[in-house]
């Protein structure tokens, strides 16, 4: 199988211009390494017409979205692909409402495919950042008359940012985490999950971060309304923009998959002729998942 690479929409749709266009991707994908039966493990079977796999001692037929983030998507999958494809490579905000209509859709169905992209978005938490690293927290919603700065009792949804640099200055990677608070139980996870002990970590003045210095290497300097961190605030602020100008209203359920659909492509601006491919083989790492998971409670 030859990779997709790049981002051009005009090779995409050549590439993947029916179901059975995505489907013979999906296969490839999921059998690379060879077929085992999940019924009975056996590794010998038939390749069937459609690319699902039949195996020779059971007959357990499987088709490549089984089991996946891709598991019997009802709209077909090459609107799906389309979905997938849009979500990596386009940097403005995509709301389920226009894709819906681009694709013929509803926008409920788009709603659920697109948390299914954004589960695959997660970060692995696998590679830590080991280098220079700012941390500070923000808050994502309209302004509240007398809450300001770090407001408990505040409805706004709350956030901690991690921003690794380089040492030109550059952005290498962000992470983000929705928190209830901003006392240091909350603000620990993103250490823990993201950030090397061996890094050199730069946060203000916040008391939060005194106990989380006894395990990670913390210089705690004044932000000075922002002019200390410059890099880090300028790119809050362009998650909250991009934020602000794609949905109306983010619920406190969803926020953290938005944050991971922005900082997966941030991340992966370096590798932009892999990323759907990347992201595609994501999903089909991921077990199926079922509506009644996906809808806000």
């Amino acid at each position: 199988m030859i990779n997709f690479e790049g981002q051009n929409a005009q090779e995409f749709y050549a590439r993947f211009n029916s179901v059975d266009s995505c489907k013979e991707y999906l296969s490839e994908i999921k059998w690379k390494k060879g077929f085992i039966c999940v019924k009975c493990s056996h590794s010998r079977c038939q390749v069937r017409a459609n690319y699902s796999r039949t195996c020779n001692k059971c007959s357990h037929t499987e088709s490549p979205s089984a089991n996946t983030l891709f598991h019997k998507v009802k709209f077909g999958l090459d609107k799906a692909f389309i979905i997938c494809f849009e979500m990596a490579t386009t940097t403005r905000g995509l709301s389920a409402s226009y894709l819906a209509k681009r694709l013929g859709i509803t926008p409920y169905t788009a709603r659920m495919f697109m948390y299914k992209v954004r589960e695959a978005m997660k970060s692995s938490g696998n590679f830590p950042m080991v280098n220079r690293v700012e941390i500070d927290e923000f808050v994502v919603g309209g302004k509240e008359d007398g809450k300001v700065g770090r407001s408990y009792d505040s409805k706004k949804k709350k956030a901690v940012v991690a921003l690794e640099l380089t040492d030109k200055e550059k952005v290498k990677r962000m992470y983000v985490n929705q928190i209830n608070d901003f006392s240091a139980k909350e603000l620990r996870p993103i250490f823990d999950r993201h950030i090397s002990r061996s890094a050199n970590v730069t946060t203000d003045l916040w008391r939060g971060y005194r106990p989380i210095a006894k395990d990670y290497k913390i210089e705690q300097i004044p932000s000075d309304t922002g002019k200390n961190f410059k890099i880090l605030h300028t790119m809050i602020h362009q998650v909250k923009s991009w934020i602000r100008t794609t949905y109306s209203y983010v619920s406190p359920f969803h926020i953290n998959g938005y944050f991971d659909e922005f900082f997966y492509r941030l991340n992966r601006s370096g590798s932009k002729k892999t990323i759907l491919h990347n992201l595609i083989s994501r999903m089909m790492d991921k077990p199926k998942l079922y509506h009644s998971k996906l809808i806000c409670t």
